[in-house]
């Protein structure tokens, strides 16, 4: 089988982002990214989407990390400060677990910790279960 890690590597957008799983417990996650110039938009920070998609990554993970295949039903995102080459880091933190429907929290900070983006996201446990030994 192998582990959520494993599962999450194997995707392919998320590699083409250069994002890497590196925490997830039940209902957590910790991911990290390098910012590169191809990330930045017209205004020489990071894209918008780029810091969603780290976000979402890391909703992912702990979303999942309950061993069930679980999807997003939504999500908002608010940027509180732009990102600049270098780290970023999301860490999601599942709030309220509903059954089927959980409720995670994810902050995005850069290396010095500080606070670039917010994201909340709920999203739908399916019956099926993941192939999965371990999360990590």
């Amino acid at each position: 089988m192998g582990t959520l890690k494993d599962l999450f590597d194997c995707d392919e957008f998320e590699r083409m982002l250069g994002t890497e799983v590196i925490e997830a417990k039940e209902g957590f996650s910790r991911v990290r990214m390098t910012v590169k110039p191809e990330h930045l938009n017209l205004g020489g920070i990071c894209h918008g989407g780029v810091i969603f998609a780290l976000a979402d990554m890391a909703f992912g993970v702990a979303a999942n990390s309950r061993g069930k295949l679980t999807l997003s039903l939504n999500a908002g995102i608010t940027f509180l400060k732009p990102a600049h080459p270098g780290l970023l880091y999301a860490e999601a933190h599942e709030i309220m677990n509903h059954g089927r429907v959980p409720f995670i929290e994810v902050r995005v900070t850069d290396e010095q910790g500080e606070l670039i983006a917010l994201m909340t996201s709920s999203g739908y446990r399916k019956r099926e279960d993941l192939q999965v030994d371990a999360l990590m």
